[in-house]
């Protein structure tokens, strides 16, 4: 299986994944940086829990990021989201690249 050339991977995000919630609010882990292919495109989608919502940014990565959903990210530009959801695209035996994409809120 053949990975996203890292040449596509122009930005780099950090990314603090999710760990759930505590008596304070949401824990998350340490932050991690990622090199990433990042497109701020507004499009409508459904969230982990099927409810429709806008994302305005999308994230393509190498398919071993670490980026549960509700996990924080820092875009290039500074600005901090939340991941709405994520995909792991893999197709064992194809000639496609294994990738993860998120969709941003």
């Amino acid at each position: 299986m053949t990975r996203v050339p890292g040449w596509l991977l122009r930005h780099e995000v950090s990314v603090e994944p999710y760990l759930g919630t505590s008596a304070y609010g949401p824990r998350y882990g340490p932050a991690a940086t990622a090199r990433a292919l990042v497109s701020e495109t507004v499009k409508r989608v459904r969230d982990r829990t099927g409810a429709q919502t806008v994302s305005t940014a999308q994230i393509i990565a190498a398919p071993e990021l670490v980026c549960p959903t509700g996990s924080r990210i820092t875009l290039p530009d500074g600005r901090k989201t939340t991941a709405l959801t994520v995909a792991h695209h893999t197709a064992p035996g194809l000639p496609v690249p294994a990738s993860t994409e998120v969709m941003c809120e």
